[in-house]
């Protein structure tokens, strides 16, 4: 499979090629004129820090030619982000695509473009305007951008909501997405004062999952609950706070929780990984039916979810997915998203010779957890490449699961799966700045308003539906 992806990433760079050297209209020199008068109309993406400046040049097939022009670099020391290599086809010459760190008004950028236009290893010498992408996130706090638009649940319960007719309820779903649309990047998380009944609605789950737990959870998720009651406050009479988990799971492995008002779409919560944030509610199932929820409450996120993203190959599997959305198209966000339901929400993994579950829909669902270890469902090897094709339903138990060797496997199957992907760049995540940063020279469009946004989802839901 390495090989295919690779083939496809091939023949889409050669079908590429003649169409963007049909762009490179002007010389080294006419373009750095050109780049002081011309105004971007977006954000340009750093790549460690650094703003970039993208070229284009053709080198002879000669011994040493490749050499002679790098020598440029290295005297100038200028980082390369990227450096790509294609046959030219009126010859047997190569063309090569570099982006290095700075702008083209770096003085030892210019330095550089120089000499290599007086070299003459280095031939066709030209540089490329950014490319405009679609807006992505590339700070943490770009997250507030989106975190508020929502596509569904929250304040706003469909019919046949056991707490649909139930006024108190619905106030207080209202109170607690309000705290969550408020929240910001930066700010504490907000403390949530919860009610009797609320935490009698906490507690019959919590009493009914936690035996379950030791019989068919994965010995991660069985190691992790106990820190989780000493540290955080997990226990059948409280309700821990975000606070509280966040702090912890951030010591853990960096990963952190943030507030949101309703289900956001698939593209807005993968993006969330990417930054090793997960996107958590806070209101709770209504009291009537404490072991049925028709959406993902606190119950779902804090008892199936949080405890696994305190394991480094857990969290760093998840944080693969997200990865993989920066910069994906439609078709590929709902691969992606299968990938996900397969595996942090419905996924299986095998240890000590027997079946465990570590997706959280089944860790927060006694009846499927005990459903998925019978011999009714089928049960196949993680593959990301089949799952990402695998349509699944959302108010049934699911009739196939994917089984893991373990998260150290499953991450690099789902790593060898992103890379397949093809995107207009790739991408890494600096944990130090909390920045996600991509190797080519692109521009960010403005993002859409929060009702383009919501539109846009919509009909892409409704697309994908057949509707």
């Amino acid at each position: 499979r390495r090989s295919v992806a690779a083939t496809r990433r091939q023949q889409q760079s050669l079908s590429s090629s003649a169409a963007m050297r049909r762009g490179f209209a002007h010389s080294a020199r006419q373009s750095l004129a050109a780049e002081r008068n011309r105004t971007l109309k977006g954000e340009e993406v750093p790549f460690d820090g650094h703003l970039k400046t993208s070229m284009m040049f053709t080198i002879s097939h000669k011994a040493g030619s490749l050499q002679e022009v790098l020598k440029h670099f290295w005297k100038h020391d200028i980082n390369m982000t990227r450096l790509e290599s294609r046959p030219n086809p009126r010859g047997r010459d190569f063309d090569f695509f570099v982006c290095v760190e700075g702008d083209s008004q770096d003085e030892h950028v210019r330095a550089l473009l120089q000499d290599l236009e007086e070299s003459q290893a280095c031939q066709n010498l030209h540089l490329l305007d950014p490319q405009m992408v679609p807006w992505f996130p590339t700070r943490i706090q770009d997250l507030d951008e989106f975190a508020h638009i929502t596509l569904d649940a929250g304040e706003d319960l469909e019919s046949d909501h056991p707490g649909f007719n139930d006024p108190e309820y619905r106030k207080r779903r209202t109170e607690l997405t309000r705290m969550a649309i408020e929240y910001r990047h930066g700010t504490e998380l907000p403390w949530v004062d919860y009610t009797e009944d609320e935490v009698r609605t906490w507690g019959a789950v919590y009493s009914k999952l936690k035996p379950l737990f030791l019989k068919h959870a994965c010995n991660e998720h069985t190691k992790l609950m106990p820190l989780l009651e000493q540290e955080c406050g997990y226990g059948v009479d409280n309700i821990p706070q975000l606070r509280d988990i966040s702090r912890f799971l951030k010591s853990r492995t960096g990963f952190q929780l943030r507030p949101v008002p309703g289900l956001l779409s698939a593209r807005h919560f993968l993006y969330g990984l990417a930054f090793r944030v997960f996107f958590s509610t806070q209101y709770i199932r209504h009291h009537s039916k404490p072991l049925y929820t028709p959406e993902p409450d606190i119950c779902h996120e804090l008892l199936g979810h949080a405890p696994l993203f305190a394991d480094p190959d857990f969290a760093d599997f998840s944080q693969e997915i997200g990865l993989a959305a920066i910069g994906a198209t439609d078709e590929q966000i709902l691969q992606l998203a299968r990938c996900y339901w397969f595996s942090v929400e419905f996924g299986l993994c095998k240890q000590d010779g027997e079946r465990k579950a570590y997706g959280a829909g089944l860790l927060s669902s006694f009846g499927e957890l005990e459903y998925s270890m019978s011999d009714e469902p089928e049960v196949r090897p993680w593959d990301p490449y089949d799952a990402s094709q695998q349509d699944y339903p959302i108010t049934t138990y699911q009739p196939v699961y994917y089984m893991a060797e373990s998260f150290e496997d499953a991450k690099e199957r789902m790593k060898d799966f992103s890379q397949s992907l093809i995107r207009p760049f790739n991408v890494r995540y600096n944990s130090f700045t909390e920045t996600v940063e991509v190797n080519r020279h692109v521009v960010l469009e403005p993002p859409p308003s929060r009702e383009e946004a919501k539109d846009l989802e919509r009909a892409k839901m409704a697309k994908a539906k057949g509707e």
